[in-house]
């Protein structure tokens, strides 16, 4: 049984979004492009922090699943407007319990070997069965999920374990490994049994990852050429912590890519350089309801909340961009666009939060800091290290407030291996202020309800009846027929104070170069390099 410790990526301004396909265009000025497509060329991407394990059946954390975008396939692609184009399947069928895809000819693994029909389908029983510790149960396969492959036919017939409004576009967009590798750890961790465009040649912690295109791999999304000038003959994807350092290597050439959120953002707009833009959630704080932690306590939720000026975080954050967000699915495609948040961001009060905490038995004591039964209001609050200076300041705000509020607080900026370990293994924390990134309500259900770790993804301990059984209600609706029951069970989250976003930005991407298209990192099918 794999262990759950490498998991999230939906933190920080990472995406587990559903990325669209689409072709990029020639880059526009102050990179030094000309336009003209060139071969042979490496694309570099800058990356954060270090992706740990590249597992697929594993990590949900957005540095690794962008590396993994590259090594594996997937069954089908889904576009930013919701519409769906082959990947490894050129046909599908699917409803709320099952699904049927058929195969493209001529599928092949890093080695050479064919990828079959029944590897794909042992891909998706290996994810659905509880005992393997896939945390991707209930993210994007249902828990008893099973698939049948037929070789002969090419068709994979996928039985959901339960209902799933969103079957298609969920069990569509898992990575597929090779058969060889799929109770291989290991192998897995290492970025190996590569179905996709490119495969794994160096691996150097904590410095960079290179990786080489497949002379053999043919199925991109639709009529994609696999012969066209501009794709790059290989892929590195260096570490680089820090935003001005990474913006630097980006101006003078160094690098071709960089994900870029802080003051810096705006250094690269007013060069000229290619740009994505997709809205991504910066802003949340989730608090921990685990047995004997103060954030059980809903009046405690409740006051940390209001004692923010979240109108002052959410400039501090965005860096002046910051946006009032309208629910906690930011990433298309996104199918439910109702804002359920409105009625629940509450106002700046913190004489109110004061009083909140007195009358719930929280007395401040001679040193300020307030106490309950003997014990003192003592909590540590984390975020994500990915979040830069502009999450350093939005947390020494948080940090300020809650002091004055007669809060014992900590704070701690911890990389993504780091957090995932905090959040889902030791459960040292009490406030996280590192937002989860999705594109579909369902994928939020794993981390909002069901088993705590180690047996789940539940890392807050939420037990929120009435949110469960708008899922429950939502789950049975087909695609966006289930919004309003979704809409409810977001509801849920925000009436009891678990989850409150506050903050999304227009994250970017930038480019010298080269272009590409961006959704839960980039697509390297889209990546198009210039002289």
């Amino acid at each position: 049984m794999r262990s759950r410790t490498p998991l999230i990526a939906l933190l920080g301004a990472a995406a587990l979004a559903l990325t669209s396909c689409a072709g990029g265009a020639p880059p526009s000025g102050g990179d030094g492009a000309d336009g003209v497509l060139a071969d042979g060329k490496t694309f570099t991407s800058v990356i954060s922090t270090d992706p740990g394990s590249l597992d697929p059946f594993v990590t949900v954390m957005s540095v690794a699943r962008s590396i993994d975008r590259f090594l594996y396939a997937r069954l089908v692609e889904v576009l930013e407007d919701g519409s769906i184009a082959s990947g490894l399947a050129d046909s599908w069928e699917a409803d709320t319990t099952t699904a049927t895809f058929t195969l493209r000819d001529g599928l092949t693994c890093e080695d050479g070997t064919p990828l079959t029909a029944t590897d794909v389908a042992a891909n998706i029983t290996h994810i659905g069965d509880p005992a393997n510790g896939s945390p991707l149960i209930g993210l994007q396969v249902q828990p008893g999920t099973s698939a049948v492959g037929d070789d002969a036919a090419g068709t994979v017939t996928v039985t959901s374990g339960r209902p799933d409004s969103f079957l298609l576009e969920n069990v569509g967009s898992i990575s597929i490994v090779c058969g060889t590798v799929i109770d291989d750890p290991d192998a897995l961790a290492k970025g190996e049994g590569a179905t996709g465009m490119f495969s794994m040649s160096e691996l150097v912690p904590n410095s960079q990852y290179t990786l080489t295109r497949r002379d053999d791999f043919t199925w991109g999304p639709d009529d994609w050429d696999p012969k066209q000038k501009g794709l790059p003959d290989s892929v590195v994807f260096r570490v680089v912590p820090n935003e001005t350092t990474a913006t630097n290597l980006l101006l003078s050439g160094e690098v071709n890519a960089a994900l870029v959120i802080g003051p810096d953002n705006k250094r690269l707009k007013d060069a000229g350089l290619f740009h994505t833009e997709i809205p991504t959630p910066v802003g949340q704080f989730i608090f921990n309801q685990a047995e004997g932690r103060p954030t059980a306590d809903q009046d405690v939720r409740e006051a940390l909340i209001a004692a923010l000026d979240l109108d002052q975080m959410r400039q501090v954050l965005g860096s002046g961009a910051g946006t009032v967000p309208t629910g906690l699915v930011t990433v298309s495609p996104n199918p439910c666009r109702a804002d359920v948040l409105a009625d629940f961001l509450p106002e700046f009060d913190a004489e109110a939060a004061a009083a909140a905490l007195d009358d719930s038995g929280w007395k401040a004591g001679s040193d300020g800091v307030r106490t309950k039964d003997g014990e003192k209001l003592t909590l540590r609050m984390i975020y994500s290290s990915q979040l830069g200076d502009a999450g350093n300041a939005s947390a020494e705000l948080a940090q300020a407030a809650w002091k004055d509020l007669g809060v014992d607080i900590t704070v701690a900026a911890v990389d993504s291996p780091t957090l995932s370990e905090t959040l889902f293994s030791t459960g040292d924390w009490d406030i996280s202020a590192a937002p989860l990134t999705v594109s579909l309500p369902s994928m939020l259900v794993p981390f909002y309800s069901g088993p705590n770790p180690p047996d789940g993804t539940n890392f807050a301990s939420i037990d929120n009846p009435e949110y469960t059984a708008a899922v429950t209600a939502a789950s049975a609706k087909a695609g966006s027929e289930g919004c309003d029951d979704w809409g409810a069970a977001e509801q849920a989250l925000y009436a009891t104070t678990s989850v409150m976003p506050y903050a999304n930005i227009n994250r970017s991407t930038f480019a010298t170069k080269a272009t590409f298209t961006e959704g839960d990192g980039i697509d390297p099918t889209s990546i198009r390099m210039y002289e």
